[in-house]
Order: structure tokens, then C-alpha cells, then sequence
């Protein structure tokens, strides 16, 4: 197969996936994103997304294994050094960039993987680290689902893709209002545990063995009185120093991994 090549960083191609790269707004009117690395690539693929175009820098990722990739039906195109790096979001990339499409993730489009589902709701997180180790503690207590609730960030931002280290990708993932979410939750007959300081509970004195919802907040200003008012139980970390409160990504992964204790890990 004969491969398209492209030299020049003013090529017009180049430069819309410039502007998809860098800019929320342009990703949502595409439907779709750049992903960068083997790793972050082959877990797309495994998450059911659909790649559209493989640019390769041959310096870095050979021919051979561009050619591979065609049997997904993928259009490659070499590029220049000057064209990687102008699209590159990190450098330590193996030489290879995809444009793939976006999913929905729409609440009523998740795939529970249990009858008895343990999922982690996370209300209006911003930035993308936060995020990101979120879903690598989703992915490492193998919860069912992440609902982000009240959403401020594009999922697809290059920089969430890498601090969740691909896992945004295998990741059963909704986003959606606190309200729907909520209507979502008790449709379903979920127990909402809140991780809330007021009004709350030791986290371990409680029961996650049924259809859990593990529902955290941000560390500036945690969960909204919507959650409060809907949650089944509010619980709380009970903390021995002089702060009140731990990174939200740490403090999912205590709540998660003891409700997955309690479930004896399945």
C-alpha cells in the first residue's frame, strides 16, 4: 500500500489537528481527538474507538508497523520531524499520533460489567491530573463505571489522556448534570454514599456490598447540596492531622478499595 507522506507543518491538514490538539471547542465539533504513544493507541483500540487516520514519524516507528496498522482500515501518513514535533504533545512519543473519534458517553449508553455494580462519580473535577488518576484508580479497583458529574473539562485534553495513562479509554465513562446523574442512580437502585465532612459517617462503618455509588467532590469545594440532599448516606475519611482534607483522587481510591474489601475483590 502506497503511504501519503507530509513534509510541512503549513500543510492545511497539519494545521486542523493543530487546533484539534490544542482546542476543547474544535474536538466537540470533529467528534473526534489525537491520541499520541503505542500504549495510549492500542488501548483505544481495545476500548472499541475508532481510528481514522495514523501519522507516523519514521524515525521513531517504522514502516512495517504502520503498514500493520492498516488492517483496521486506518489511513497512515508518514510525516517529517518538523510535522511530529508541531503535533507531538509530549516528547518522549514513540513516533505515532491517530486522529479517533469521539464517544458519547451518554448515562444510559453504560455497560455495567456486574449485576451488582461499584461506581465512582465525580462531581465537576477540573484539572486534568485530578482526573486522570481518578480513572487510573477506576481502572486499578476495576469499578464498573465514572460518572463525571457536572462536567468542566474535555475528556479528550491530551493532558487527562496521559495522566490517566490510557485509561480513559478502557474506562466505562459517562458524563452528565448532578441531576440527571442522580436520576440515573436511583432509577437503577443504587445506594449514593457522599464523601461529605458534615453530617457524616465513618466510611468504614458502612455497607457497599448492593449497588454502590461512590460520589466525591472537589477539594475547594466538595459536593453540591443536591448530593447531600440525595444521598443515601453521607461518609467521611476521618483525618488524624492538621488539615481537613486530601486530594480527591486519593481519597476515591481509600472509599473504592474498601467497598471492593467489603466484596471480598470481585
Amino acid at each position: 500500500m502506497a503511504i501519503k507522506s507530509i513534509s510541512s507543518p503549513q500543510n492545511p491538514l497539519v494545521k486542523r489537528l493543530v487546533l484539534l490538539k490544542e482546542k476543547s471547542r474544535e474536538r466537540k465539533k470533529t467528534n473526534s481527538f489525537l491520541i499520541e504513544g503505542k500504549r495510549e493507541l492500542s488501548l483505544a483500540i481495545k476500548g472499541g474507538y475508532t481510528i481514522d487516520t495514523l501519522l507516523y514519524y519514521p524515525d521513531l516507528f517504522s514502516e512495517s508497523e504502520a503498514q500493520a496498522m492498516s488492517r483496521y482500515g486506518i489511513a497512515i501518513i508518514e510525516i517529517s520531524k518538523e510535522v511530529f514535533q508541531k503535533l507531538a504533545h509530549r516528547d518522549t512519543t514513540e513516533g505515532i499520533i491517530a486522529v479517533v473519534q469521539s464517544k458519547s458517553h451518554d448515562l444510559e449508553g453504560l455497560n455495567f460489567r456486574s449485576k451488582n455494580p461499584l461506581i465512582l462519580v465525580a462531581e465537576a473535577p477540573e484539572k486534568p491530573g485530578n482526573i486522570g488518576a481518578l480513572l487510573r484508580t477506576a481502572d486499578a479497583a476495576r469499578v464498573d463505571a465514572v460518572i463525571i458529574a457536572n462536567p468542566k473539562s474535555d475528556v479528550y485534553n491530551p493532558n487527562i489522556i496521559r495522566s490517566s495513562v490510557g485509561c480513559v479509554f478502557t474506562t466505562e465513562l459517562a458524563m452528565a448534570s448532578s441531576e440527571d446523574a442522580i436520576a440515573f442512580l436511583k432509577k437503577y437502585n443504587f445506594n449514593i454514599f457522599a464523601a461529605i465532612l458534615q453530617e457524616s459517617e465513618a466510611y468504614h462503618t458502612q455497607d457497599y456490598t448492593l449497588p454502590t455509588a461512590i460520589v466525591v467532590g472537589t477539594e475547594a469545594t466538595g459536593l453540591t447540596q443536591v448530593w447531600r440532599e440525595a444521598a443515601t448516606k453521607n461518609i467521611s475519611i476521618p483525618m488524624q492531622g492538621v488539615i481537613d482534607s486530601m486530594n480527591v483522587s486519593v481519597a476515591a481510591g481509600i472509599l473504592i478499595f474498601e467497598a471492593k474489601r467489603q466484596r471480598h475483590f470481585k
